[in-house]
């Protein structure tokens, strides 16, 4: 009977092969997360526009994209279009797309937190709507969502190893190589687990800075 066991020397000498597929791991969720935050950014505006049909339309999209697998839409972009997308942009244009679904959900409800007095004091002064949005609630708004745009960053960065499966070589691929060629996934599979999880310890450290930042901020124009 096979028992799984550990074979830390394998780890060790397995590490630097691994961690240059790491560029790829982090070059696709950084790309998708920043691409994503443009697209929730303008599905949140577009959603306040007074445009019923409109506003049906950026419901349909954030359902659609909430409720597909990331997995089904990045076969469909790189088997199913009539044209081959590299790899490398079919896994960015996935990733992009579903992350924007929940990131416009994200800043859409950042957004109708933020007090009511705040957008009629902006009105009293006679501040337009973008430069009451752009100054005034945007700026509140992110320092509520952070919390919740660093789940999203996490999960982004550990759903890039679904990437693997259109052979793009980041880490989880780099991992199967490795135990393909020993006969030892387990060994690869906690490692690349424990690099997945330190990654995310690190943005888990972004994302404590940036709510240590803004409430000193926050205190600082408080009194």
């Amino acid at each position: 009977m096979y028992i799984p066991t550990l074979d830390l020397p394998l780890m060790w000498e397995s590490l630097p092969f691994l961690l240059t597929g790491l560029s790829y791991t982090l070059g696709i969720a950084v790309a998708s997360f920043l691409i994503g935050n443009v697209l929730g950014l303008l599905l949140t505006f577009l959603g306040m526009l007074d445009n019923p049909w409109l506003r049906g339309i950026v419901r349909g999209y954030l359902s659609f994209l909430r409720g597909v697998p990331a997995l089904v839409l990045l076969f469909l972009l790189y088997f199913g279009l009539p044209v081959q997308l590299p790899a490398l942009t079919a896994a960015i244009i996935c990733f992009s797309l579903t992350s924007s679904a929940f990131i416009g959900e994200i800043y859409r409800g950042s957004i109708a937190g933020v007090d009511r007095g705040q957008w009629d004091a902006a009105y009293a002064l006679g501040l337009s709507f973008s430069k009451t949005l752009r100054l005034i609630i945007l700026p509140q708004a992110f320092r509520i969502s952070v919390p919740a745009l660093s789940n999203v960053a996490m999960d982004l960065l550990k759903g890039t190893s679904l990437a693997a499966m259109i052979t793009i070589p980041d880490i989880f691929q780099k991992a199967k190589i490795v135990g393909g060629r020993t006969f030892d996934y387990m060994s690869m599979y906690v490692l690349v687990a424990i690099i997945y999880w330190l990654l995310c310890i690190g943005i888990e450290a972004i994302q404590h800075r940036l709510e240590q930042r803004f409430a000193a901020r926050f205190e600082s124009r408080k009194n």
